[in-house]
């Protein structure tokens, strides 16, 4: 493995286009944004198609750790044209309503209840029929709750809930992950109490603009590995409809699992309880949504 965190050719045109040496490999890489590597393929396979080079070579055990802290360091790493039927991959829960917000669509930590946190989610949009038309929006943990905190309509900054709260930048930059959460969960039940669903929606919008999210629309075949809980770059995610949701529109299904905890060298069991527990959160009940997303981390 050569430089799994940087490129290690130089750019073949104006864009960030580079190559990186990686499991044995050349692969064709760009960087759309700093917390941001897109894999296209392995170099001279450009035109084959679409295969599980996923599973075939960056996740063999001999390489996946190394992948693993690729994810780590970058923050989101995004691998397209890979045509995967893996078992380990299920449908991702939740559903949105025009009248509220599914706990989806606010930005999140996977297992963001719970004292164990996945290192990383991925989440994939299998090849099938239908394109994916909602948007994942994916930025830095810090730059997403400076973001909220910065487009907050001042009467919401007025709350009682929130009044109180030292929400200058200088302030932000020094808030531990714990302290973040703190905040954010403060804001976004706010939010949510005082703004109707396309309000919320909208609010949210204009999050992503301010953190400078990434939500490139989906490419069939595409996998986006979002760090969430690790020593590297924590990232955050969210459904983003970019414009108002009336439903009634045909879209493509996701997939997901946390792969550093379900995909297992030989030997390894997987944890039942934790798994269980991390799925439990997922679904759109009132309860475990003021647990999770609503209110203090």
């Amino acid at each position: 493995m050569s430089d799994p965190t940087g490129h290690c050719a130089t750019s073949n045109t104006e864009s960030t286009r580079s190559v990186l040496s990686f499991a044995n490999a050349l692969w064709r890489v760009r960087r759309p944004k700093p917390f941001v590597l897109v894999i296209e393929g392995e170099v001279g396979q450009e035109a084959a198609l679409p295969s599980d080079y996923l599973h075939n070579k960056l996740l063999l055990p001999e390489w996946r750790e190394a992948f693993y802290q690729l994810v780590d360091a970058t923050g989101l790493v995004v691998c397209l044209n890979v045509h995967s039927q893996h078992p380990s991959y299920r449908d991702v829960r939740g559903r949105s309503s025009k009248g509220r917000l599914s706990q989806g669509e606010y930005y999140h930590h996977d297992g963001c209840t719970g004292p164990v946190k996945p290192r990383f989610v991925e989440i994939r949009c299998p090849i099938q029929p239908q394109t994916r038309g909602v948007a994942t929006a994916v930025a830095p943990h810090r730059d997403v709750v400076k973001a909220m905190v910065q487009v907050l309509p001042a009467e919401l900054a007025a709350t009682s809930a929130l009044a109180t709260q030292d929400m200058r930048p200088e302030a932000l930059d020094q808030m531990d992950d714990a302290a973040l959460d703190h905040l954010q969960g403060l804001i976004t039940r706010t939010v949510r109490k005082k703004l109707n669903a396309e309000g919320a929606r909208s609010y949210f919008r204009r999050v992503d603009a301010a953190a400078n999210a990434y939500f490139e629309p989906w490419a069939l075949g595409e996998s986006r590995f979002i760090a969430n809980a690790n020593n590297g770059v924590t990232m955050q995610h969210r459904r983003a409809y970019q414009a108002p949701h009336t439903g009634g529109v045909a879209n493509g299904h996701l997939v997901k699992r946390w792969t550093n905890e379900e995909l297992l060298l030989p030997g390894q069991l997987v944890d039942q309880a934790l798994i269980a527990a991390l799925c439990c959160e997922e679904g759109d009940d009132t309860e475990r949504a003021e647990g999770c997303y609503l209110g203090a981390h």
